[in-house]
């Protein structure tokens, strides 16, 4: 199978690695706007499979020119670039995967693109990162199991290994989307009733394997496409994972409008954007730098099995990657859109068209290419024995 990588930044250089590994994989490209750059990369990962190439994704021609030579196009760039490559992949005939980016809803316009993919004969899976993207998958299975799911409530974070004052907190994505999930509306689904409440809302205390006390509360764009998927849950909701206070602390910045797109203030006669000046104040502060990160994940899917009350919990806790020096939240997100990308190459997805992680993805071999990579998922099934009228 022949892959490309368009962008090699961070998540394009680890897929690109897990890529060479894979003796299914004959030629892996890497493609970045500047050349140089994606050429650094590919005598860093020193693989006679690996192939630099310069792209300006802006370009069609260029795009249709670089995908045309794959079987599927792995999408590693910023997210708005996700429309033009969904729509470039259609044009060429060639399966496309992205690493999603509800803001703006760039993940509804590609996957509006259902019917042209369908006709094109290609296979276009958005989202496949961790949450959007793991938590889908693992959302789908469980539902898969089930006989009516009822619940299905997601928790992740991506966490220093060794917090530090003041916010116990080291980004591993980007402040600026950070701060969008913490103050935007969460879209969530209760008793059976689609609704918005507040990010950095009702707070709960949780512990994982190596991790605790910790807490988790509301956050921005996490249930992604689910509410569409499995639009007659009774619950559905996602929550961030951080150490205890967190959310405080920044709930107080956000009530502060701090963290506001839309509102600027007067400083010695200029107009001034608060949250520019926080995201500048913050960034030295809770740059990850060499320090160890973990990604924590728990999919619990609730419902109905053999008339039974049954739930299914899903946990994964993945640290970083020391030996190479790839951060939790690198491996944990690379490797799902790697492992997506070859089931699409090798077969093991066959639909055609635009489709969500949970419709597309089978969970079980998931979570079995994952666990060849050191990202280890453990499935839990906890029955209620107690007699349902259904």
């Amino acid at each position: 199978m022949k892959i490309g990588v368009l962008g090699s930044g961070l998540m394009g250089k680890e897929a690109a690695r897990d890529l060479a590994a894979q003796d299914a994989v004959e030629k892996v490209g890497l493609a970045d706007i500047d050349l140089e750059r994606a050429q650094a990369v590919c005598d860093q990962l020193a693989s006679p499979k690996l192939q630099a190439y310069q792209v300006n994704a802006s370009d069609e021609e260029e795009l249709a020119n670089y995908m045309r030579q794959f079987d599927v196009v792995i999408n590693a760039l910023f997210y708005s670039f996700n429309e033009i490559v969904a729509r470039t992949a259609i044009r060429v005939g060639v399966n496309s995967v992205d690493l999603g980016g509800h803001i703006g809803h760039i993940t509804d316009h590609v996957l509006a693109m259902k019917d042209d993919a369908e006709t094109a004969g290609v296979t276009i899976i958005p989202d496949l990162g961790v949450a959007p993207g793991m938590i889908n998958i693992l959302s789908g299975y469980g539902v898969s199991k089930l006989d009516q799911a009822e619940s299905i409530r997601l928790f992740v974070g991506g966490i220093p290994v060794k917090p530090e004052p003041p916010l116990e907190y080291n980004h591993v994505f980007s402040m600026e989307g950070l701060l969008d999930h913490y103050t935007d509306p969460c879209l969530i689904i209760r008793n059976g009733v689609k609704q918005e409440i507040s990010a950095l809302s009702e707070v709960e205390r949780l512990h994982f394997e190596r991790f605790g006390p910790l807490e988790a509360f509301h956050t921005s764009g996490g249930t992604s496409t689910l509410p569409h998927s499995y639009p007659d849950l009774n619950t559905l909701e996602y929550k961030t994972i951080r150490y205890p206070g967190h959310a405080e602390k920044f709930k107080l910045l956000v009530d502060l409008n701090l963290t506001r797109t839309d509102f600027e203030v007067e400083v010695d006669g200029q107009s001034i954007n608060p949250r520019k000046v926080l995201l500048k104040t913050l960034d030295p502060i809770v740059e990850l730098k060499d320090k160890e990160d973990a990604v924590l994940l728990r999919v619990e899917v609730s419902g109905v099995k053999d008339g039974q009350p049954t739930t299914y919990t899903y946990e994964m806790t993945t640290v970083k990657d020391g030996e190479n020096n790839v951060t939790a939240m690198a491996r944990a997100t690379a490797n799902t859109i790697s492992v997506a990308a070859q089931m699409i190459a090798r077969g093991d997805i066959t639909a055609r068209g635009v489709h969500p992680p949970e419709r597309a993805v089978p969970g079980a071999v998931y979570i079995e290419e994952m666990k060849r990579r050191g990202v280890v998922i453990k499935e839990y099934k906890h029955v209620h024995h107690e007699t349902l009228n259904v």
